[in-house]
């Protein structure tokens, strides 16, 4: 199995990439949350790498970040989420916020990504239920219980993931979930 690619990056046509190692090159897929980190054509890159063999082909994924491919591993275990879904996925929230939405069990946040409807989308959380939120979430749960309360509200209200975090970061550090949404609405309202 190839578990990793570090060469000269000679091609960009998202999904794909050309990684030349040695002289070969590899086209090896990647979820656009990698493509956007990648360097510029020309210049030497590393990829974790999840490699796919098929009856009718053989296919490399490639990824950034352990927690990326270790979640696309996850996914593509799920009966009926292929590995192109499970770069869709990727490709469409970050593995945080992947793990944020298995761990409060939204399934709204899953349906926002192309090629994923409402029953796929249960499904995804229920079978990663316990698997990826808890390993990759956990750094996205250090955030207190009230600030990610506050967070949940302010998407429940319609407002973009970026925005609730800008006005998170704004807010004190100890204050309750209801004075935090007050004083959140007012920031994001300014």
């Amino acid at each position: 199995m190839i578990g990793k690619l570090t060469g000269i990056l000679s091609d960009k046509n998202p999904p794909e990439v050309i990684v030349d190692c040695g002289g070969v090159g590899y086209e090896v897929n990647v979820p656009m949350s990698t493509f956007y980190n990648l360097p510029a054509t020309g210049e030497k890159t590393s990829l974790l790498t999840h490699f796919v063999v098929r009856e009718d082909a053989q296919i490399l994924y490639g990824f950034g970040t352990a927690a990326e491919r270790e979640a696309f591993r996850q996914l593509i275990k799920i009966s009926g989420v292929g590995p192109r879904t499970a770069l869709s996925v990727l490709s469409g929230m970050s593995v945080t916020e992947l793990a944020q939405a298995i761990t409060s069990q939204e399934p709204g946040r899953l349906v926002k990504v192309p090629g994923i409807g409402k029953k796929t989308a249960e499904r995804l959380l229920l079978e990663l239920k316990g698997k990826l939120g808890a390993d990759i979430g956990a750094p996205a749960a250090a955030v207190g219980d009230a600030q990610g309360d506050i967070q949940q509200a302010l998407v429940a209200l319609g407002y973009s993931d970026k925005e609730a975090a800008a006005a998170l970061k704004g807010l004190p550090a100890d204050v309750g979930v209801s004075e935090g949404i007050k004083l959140a609405l007012k920031a994001l309202a300014k």
